[in-house]
């Protein structure tokens, strides 16, 4: 088994998409999906999606970003980072400090600030592009 993607439902896909091709993804595909497969696969009627696949600079990871048309996307207020369900995306970032500013960019900023953990990681988690949590760790004991 191997994980094929993440995918999230955004308010805004280029936006969204904005933010994480700054973070150094690669959008691999842009769609629309509808259809009698889309209804039955995701499990909503009259579904309808612009989609786009963005991959990580290492080749592992995919996140799969959603902006639905119909039905129409609903709004709840932003996860909590102690909420039960669906938490967050994590990136291993080379420099903390540039990926916060890329995000600053972007008009996201930490919950709270970075954090160390045990002398080994920094830490912060950001509010990302729709509410996403998005964390950033920086690998400090680098080889």
């Amino acid at each position: 088994i191997k994980l094929e993607n993440v995918a999230i439902a955004v308010r805004d896909l280029d936006a969204a998409i904005a933010f994480f091709t700054d973070l150094g993804l690669t959008v691999l595909g842009r769609d629309t999906v509808s259809g009698e497969w889309a209804d039955t696969a995701v499990g909503l009627d009259g579904n309808h999606a612009h989609i786009a696949m963005l991959q990580t600079p290492d080749g592992h990871g995919r996140i799969e970003l959603f902006e639905y048309i119909h039905p129409d996307a609903i709004e709840t207020s932003p996860t909590r980072p102690n909420e039960i369900g669906m938490h967050r995306v994590a990136f291993s970032v080379d420099d903390i400090d540039d990926a916060l500013r890329i995000a600053a960019r972007h008009g996201c900023h930490p919950l709270r600030g970075v954090g160390t953990y045990a002398g080994v990681y920094r830490l912060a988690y950001v509010r990302g592009p729709s509410g996403i949590i998005v964390m950033f760790a920086e690998e400090l004991t680098k080889n």
